[in-house]
């Protein structure tokens, strides 16, 4: 594989952890497509993207452009004859003209097991569905949104306290490895894609924070999801009065209880029980606003929350 030239097309940090496997693998990562720089921060000053960053730090071009329909970007690429485009979130449409460039084509490192969750939130949409396992896969790319024939998977379990965050970071490591497992067989043919059934397709939409505001009357194992499918954004919210408390941490607590929906039925130095519309939750990790994140008995240090009605 020596001679093999790729195309690496990624934005975030998920992204990451693919192009280091790559850029140590012995096929020569030849060019980096990434999103154009955008305003981050207080400032908003251009910010690289975390793939920008580390192409430019191992001496790779770097190429950005706005959209991959324009004929000069595809004229670019083409020129730099690749054998296979390796996608891991980029965040631009990939037009067929685009899909049939690299002598091999392009292949998706997709955060979860297709034909389940296809689009753009697969990680978080598998948390607040309460599934019990997500993963990677490796897909050949086609015209539809990830719906291309499959080389590999690879699972791992959700645990009961994962979020969307931890879930993420152990998706792109796994991410690579499955990247790695299946490239020499997707480069020397001998990796057979199999088709997905869309029988089983689900959809995965981006998230919004309208999606963060909690609703109290929903049971708590759900709300629980929600909290930690939205960590670590756009993360839960629930409003108190005029204010919106955010809410970062909470516990399912078996209690059915009688009171209505968000009243605040307890509260100590475990946290901060809630009623729902099924069981109790305990808050124990909250940012009120204008305040970084805190435990929730440190917020009741200074605010007392008994009889309060949340939402």
């Amino acid at each position: 594989m020596s001679d093999t030239k790729i195309v690496f097309a990624g934005t975030p940090e998920f992204s990451v952890p693919c192009l280091r496997a790559l850029l140590e693998g012995p096929a020569q990562v030849v060019a980096v497509y990434t999103q154009p720089d955008r305003p981050a921060g207080r400032g908003r000053h251009l910010a690289a993207s975390p793939v920008k960053e580390t192409a430019l730090a191992h001496g790779l071009p770097v190429y950005q452009p706005a959209t991959l329909k324009d004929p000069a970007a595809v004229a670019t690429l083409a020129g730099l004859a690749a054998d296979l485009m390796v996608v891991a979130a980029y965040g631009l449409l990939l037009p067929t003209t685009v899909l049939d460039t690299p002598r091999l084509g392009c292949i998706n490192v997709h955060a979860s097991l297709l034909p389940r969750w296809r689009g753009a939130a697969p990680i978080q949409r598998a948390l607040l569905a309460g599934d019990a396992e997500t993963g990677i896969t490796i897909m050949g790319m086609e015209a539809g949104l990830d719906t291309g024939p499959m080389y590999l998977t690879r699972t791992t379990p959700i645990g009961p306290r994962d979020t969307g965050g931890s879930l993420h970071d152990r998706l792109a490591e796994l991410g690579a490895e499955a990247l790695l497992a299946a490239l020499p067989g997707i480069l020397d043919g001998s990796l057979h894609p199999q088709p997905q059934d869309p029988d089983l397709a689900t959809y995965a939409k981006k998230l919004t924070k309208e999606e963060a505001l909690i609703d109290w009357t929903q049971p708590a194992p759900a709300i629980d999801r929600q909290i930690r499918a939205f960590n670590p954004w756009p993360v839960a919210e629930t409003r108190l009065g005029p204010t919106t408390l955010r809410i970062w941490e909470a516990t399912v607590i078996a209690d059915p209880g009688d009171a209505a929906p968000g009243t605040v039925v307890a509260t100590g130095k475990a946290g901060i029980d809630v009623a729902t519309g099924e069981g109790r939750l305990r808050i124990t990790r909250l940012q009120p606003p204008g305040k970084r994140p805190m435990a929730a008995a440190d917020y009741l240090n200074a605010r007392s929350l008994n009889d309060e009605r949340l939402g």
